[in-house]
């Protein structure tokens, strides 16, 4: 998805409140997007699940990215993931032990977790299970990205409380339709 943002002409000297905000967006926009751009076209990207927030208190509207963590124990896995998510405007968050997961949470707050099942120590469905019966994190979506295909399998990860199920091999459209789903 391209977007061109385009200043607008100020016709008067002292701009409204509501043509000031709209001014200071679009100049904190661009000012946002030309720092962190590699691409010297004139043209930016930006993608289409930076999601932006509008703070009332002090009339700003900045870009926020959603953040996900990936719990799997393959680093190859883990970048792979990792790779398609951040091509998407996501911010990805790897982890490969299972035993760090509340820490972690406390730490990032993502906005969605992709848990794998099959993992040493604490399996994907204990994890789950752990999350969904915490107060605290039970709110954030629960995504299951794993080899285990059949029909109790997924049910098994329903139970748990997982609220998607993504089978590997996966394809990027097949990943990214279950995160866009719940961010």
């Amino acid at each position: 998805m391209l977007l061109k943002l385009r200043r607008r002409r100020r016709t008067r000297r002292f701009p409204s409140a509501a043509s000031f905000s709209l001014y200071a967006f679009n100049s904190l926009i661009n000012k946002d997007i030309a720092s962190h751009d590699t691409i010297p076209q004139r043209t930016r990207k930006l993608a289409a699940d930076v999601h932006l927030l509008s703070v009332e208190k002090y009339g700003e509207t900045t870009a926020v990215q959603k953040k996900v963590l990936i719990v799997d124990d393959s680093p190859a896995e883990i970048k792979l993931m990792q790779s398609l998510l951040e091509k998407e405007g996501y911010w990805p968050v790897g982890l490969n032990d299972p035993k760090l997961v509340e820490e972690t949470i406390t730490h990032e707050r993502p906005s969605i977790i992709l848990l794998d099942i099959v993992m040493p120590d604490r399996n994907g469905y204990q994890v789950c299970r752990d999350l969904k019966g915490n107060a605290e994190f039970n709110s954030i979506p629960v995504i299951m990205v794993t080899s285990k295909s059949s029909a109790s399998d997924r049910f098994w990860g329903e139970q748990q409380g997982a609220d998607g199920y993504v089978t590997k091999p996966f394809t990027r459209d097949e990943l990214l339709r279950a995160v866009r789903r719940f961010v």
